[in-house]
C-alpha cells in the first residue's frame, strides 16, 4: 500500500487555509477551498503536495489516503447519499441514461435495468433483494456542489472531469474486474468498499475493457475505503470492488479525466494543421508530387519510406523552431463545447452584458477567464477563396449544466451500457461551440486580455481607438469582459 503522502507544509503555495474552508448548501463545512483551481485541486488530494502527487503518483501508481476525518467524512456524505434517490426518481430519471442497476455474478456482470422511467419503490427492491448495485450517472448535474467542484477541476486539468456515483449493498459487487481509459479519483462516501487492484495489462489504456480473473494475477493493493478516504489510480488500472460483510451499503463518488487527452492525441490534432501551414513556406520539398499511380495499388518506390521519414523530421525539426503555431482547435472545441459552465448557484444568465458598457477610457478584465479558450483557425474568403488565420474565441458560458457528459463516452466503467442513450442526447446538445471571430491582427489584443490583469481599453494594441473601443464591445456584449 502506498505511503501517506507528506502534509502540505505551511508555507506552500498550495496548503489550504482552514480560515478559507466555507459551508455548503446542506450546512457541512467544506474543506475545500474554491478561491482557484490550484486550491480545488490541493484541497481534493490533502494531505498530498501536488508536486509530489504529480512526480510520485499520476499515470505512475495508485494513492490511498486515510483521512479519518469525522468533518471530512460528514462533507463527503453530503456530496450524495443513498438517501438522496428518493427525490431524484421524482425528477423524472430514466433507466440507462440516468442510472443503471447492475451485479456482478461470477466474474460477469448482469444489467438489471428496467424499461422507461425509474420508480424508486422498484429501484429499492432490487437493491435490497437481488443485491444490485445502483450506478448513478454524473450526479453534478442534480448536485450543487459536485458542479462546483467539477467545474473547477475542469479548469486545472484543462480536460473534461465527469462522475458517478456507486451504491453498493452488503456482500455484493456491481461490475467485474476491469479497467478504464481515465485518471480515477474515488471518493467513499458513505459506509465502507473494498478494492483490489492489479498491475495493468494495458499501462495507460485508451479503452475500457473488462480482465479475466485467470490474467490479472494477485492484487498489487487489497484496501478498505472508509467515509473521508481517497483513492487515485492511474487509466489502465485493473480494479474490482465490493462492499465487506457487516456493512448496510456503500456509496462511493468516481471523479474520471484525461480520457484521449495524450501527447498522441495532441499530436493528431496538431499536425494537420501544422504541416498545412509549412506547405506554404518557401522550401519546396514537401510540394513535390508524389509517385505517380500510388493512389491506384502500384508498388511503392523502393525509397518512399525513407522519403517521408525525411520529410517528417523536417517538420520536426520546424516545430521544434517554433516557425508555425501550434493549432489545437478541434481538441479545443470539443473541450468548450462540453465542459460544465461556470458555477453560478443562483442560476444567473452569465452570459449576459455584465455592468456597465465599456469605454476607451475604462479599465477592462475579462470575467470567468479559465472558461475562454483562444484558437487559431484557417478562414477561406467567400468573395476570391483566398485562406487567412483568424483568431476563434471560444466560451462555456452557454453550457448546461444538466447535459454535462450525457452522451459522452468519458465515465469511469461501463461506458457501453449507455449505448442508444448518445444519439439522443447529442439532437439536445448545441452544434456549434459560442464565441466570436476576431482578425488575425487582433490576436496581441486578445492575448493582453488573456493574461488576466486589469488593462485599460486605451492600451489594448489595436490600431485606432475605435478599433479598441469595438473589441471591448464585441466581448462585453458576449458577457466575456467586465469594467473593473
Amino acid at each position: 500500500m502506498p505511503r501517506k503522502g507528506r502534509r502540505a507544509a505551511a508555507g506552500d503555495d498550495e496548503a489550504v487555509a482552514p480560515k478559507q474552508r466555507k459551508t455548503d448548501s446542506n450546512g457541512v463545512p467544506s474543506p475545500f477551498c474554491f478561491d482557484t483551481p490550484d486550491t480545488v485541486f490541493q484541497s481534493l488530494i490533502s494531505p498530498v503536495g501536488q508536486e509530489e502527487f504529480f512526480t510520485d503518483y499520476w499515470e505512475k501508481k495508485p494513492l490511498h489516503l486515510q483521512r479519518s476525518d469525522p468533518a471530512l467524512a460528514s462533507y463527503y456524505q453530503s456530496l450524495f447519499q443513498l438517501s438522496d434517490l428518493k427525490g431524484l426518481c421524482s425528477q423524472g430519471l430514466t433507466y440507462a441514461r440516468d442510472l443503471n442497476v447492475c451485479r456482478c455474478v461470477q466474474g460477469n456482470k448482469t444489467v438489471l435495468n428496467k424499461e422507461g422511467r425509474v420508480n424508486y419503490s422498484q429501484l429499492r427492491k432490487d437493491f435490497n433483494q437481488k443485491k444490485a448495485t445502483i450506478q448513478f450517472h454524473q450526479p453534478q448535474r442534480f448536485k450543487d456542489e459536485l458542479w462546483r467542484i467539477q467545474e473547477k477541476l475542469e479548469c486545472f486539468f484543462g480536460a473534461l472531469v465527469g462522475s458517478n456515483v456507486y451504491i453498493t449493498p452488503q456482500e455484493s459487487q456491481g461490475l467485474p474486474p476491469h479497467y478504464d481509459d481515465v485518471e480515477v479519483f474515488i471518493l467513499q462516501l458513505e459506509g465502507e468498499k473494498h478494492w483490489r487492484l492489479y498491475s495493468p495489462t494495458v499501462p495507460l489504456a485508451r479503452e475500457y475493457c473488462v480482465e479475466l480473473e485467470e490474467r490479472i494475477g494477485s492484487p498489487t493493493h487489497d484496501i478498505i475505503l472508509k467515509a473521508g478516504d481517497l483513492l487515485y489510480f492511474p487509466r489502465g488500472t485493473i480494479h474490482q470492488a465490493d462492499t465487506p460483510v457487516g456493512v448496510d451499503h456503500s456509496t462511493h463518488l468516481t471523479l474520471s479525466t484525461y480520457q484521449n487527452t495524450s501527447w498522441g492525441d495532441y499530436l493528431a490534432n496538431v499536425f494537420p494543421n501544422f504541416l498545412y501551414d509549412s506547405l506554404k513556406t518557401s522550401d519546396i520539398t514537401r510540394r513535390v508530387g508524389m509517385p505517380r499511380r500510388i493512389l491506384m495499388g502500384a508498388n511503392a518506390p523502393p525509397d518512399t519510406s525513407r522519403q517521408l521519414a525525411s520529410l517528417l523530421r523536417s517538420v520536426a525539426d520546424q516545430m521544434e523552431r517554433g516557425e508555425h503555431q501550434l493549432r489545437a482547435g478541434d481538441m479545443k472545441r470539443d473541450f468548450a463545447l462540453h465542459r460544465l459552465p461556470p458555477y453560478t448557484p443562483e442560476q444567473d444568465d452569465i452570459s449576459s452584458p455584465a455592468g456597465k458598457m465599456p469605454a476607451l477610457e475604462d479599465t477592462v478584465c475579462l470575467r470567468f477567464k479559465d472558461h475562454i479558450l483562444v484558437s487559431l483557425e484557417t478562414c477561406q474568403s467567400p468573395s476570391d477563396g483566398s485562406v487567412s488565420l483568424v483568431v476563434d474565441v471560444m466560451h462555456s458560458l452557454r453550457n448546461r449544466r444538466e447535459k454535462h457528459m450525457m452522451g459522452q463516452s468519458g465515465d469511469d466503467d461501463d461506458d457501453d451500457d449507455d449505448s442508444g442513450e448518445e444519439e439522443e442526447e447529442e439532437e439536445d446538445a448545441p452544434s456549434e461551440t459560442p464565441g466570436m471571430t476576431f482578425p488575425f491582427e487582433d490576436l496581441p489584443a486578445i492575448r493582453q486580455l488573456q493574461a488576466g490583469q486589469p488593462i485599460p481599453v486605451v492600451q489594448l494594441k489595436r490600431g485606432l481607438d475605435n478599433d479598441k473601443v469595438q473589441m471591448a464591445l464585441v466581448l462585453w456584449s458576449e458577457g466575456l469582459l467586465e469594467v473593473c
